[in-house]
């Protein structure tokens, strides 16, 4: 496990948004922030030996490494909503199964295919998943992860948001990977956005970012395996079939 808060706290850009010293996820309109809603885990779909992954087009399933035996697919209900559906497969043998779904959000104005730095779109595509964070210890995990006080939201936000870096899994856009989530290196340079996590929901959209109750995130961190090439599949339902 990395512990390298001290080298990271003066480099921290969060969740496609740059800030001094921290910005994340939602950071517009703080004051204005629901209390989380319930989003407890869901039943996966019964559907199990599929051949590929439900709702998920030609288009982005070529894009999936045909090594990855993990993905997050995130289903968003529209291009301009901020709510999704989280559901985790794994590949047993030629086949995959719907292990868990969970209730969850994205960018607050919903979905692109061109993010930029603070449109409040969530990028769609396929990411791999290498690295994770946050300010608590770990559950068991096999992913790199970094414990720092960096990830920490500042207390002058609204309540909601305090907890939502607990825990967080880099998306790997406009990152290098190997890094810590919050690394602010951006290969495609700041206009393209970056530092777009899976971290812990707050009830409402994002500024990039997948949001998701602290049991799943628990799940993921602990399930996600790097041998396993885990990818992240993400997208408004329209956009993920096509």
């Amino acid at each position: 496990m990395r512990d390298n808060g001290a080298i990271r706290a003066a480099t921290v850009a969060v969740c496609g948004a740059l800030a001094i010293p921290l910005a994340a996820c939602g950071t517009s309109g703080h004051s204005g922030a629901s209390a989380a809603r319930d989003q407890g885990d869901h039943a996966p779909p019964r559907t199990t030996d599929l051949k590929r992954i439900p709702g998920i087009g030609d288009r982005l399933w070529r894009q999936v490494p045909s090594g990855s035996r993990q993905v997050v697919a995130v289903y968003g209900a529209g291009r301009n909503s901020p709510d999704s559906t989280v559901t985790l497969y794994t590949k047993h043998g030629s086949t995959w199964r719907a292990e868990q779904s969970w209730a969850a959000h994205n960018g607050r104005k919903g979905w692109t295919t061109d993010h930029r730095e603070d449109d409040k779109r969530s990028p769609v595509g396929v990411f791999t998943l290498s690295d994770a964070g946050g300010v608590l210890d770990p559950p068991a995990t096999k992913l790199p992860y970094t414990k720092s006080a960096s990830f920490q939201a500042p207390h002058t936000w609204a309540k909601p948001y305090w907890h939502d870096f607990d825990y967080v899994i880099a998306i790997d856009y406009n990152r290098v990977k190997g890094t810590p989530p919050n690394s602010s290196v951006r290969p495609q340079g700041e206009s393209k956005g970056g530092n777009i996590w899976l971290h812990m929901d707050h009830g409402s959209g994002t500024s990039a970012c997948v949001s998701l109750p602290k049991s799943a995130m628990e799940r993921l961190i602990h399930t996600l395996d790097p041998a396993q090439h885990p990818v992240v599949v993400m997208g408004d339902k329209a956009e993920l079939e096509s």
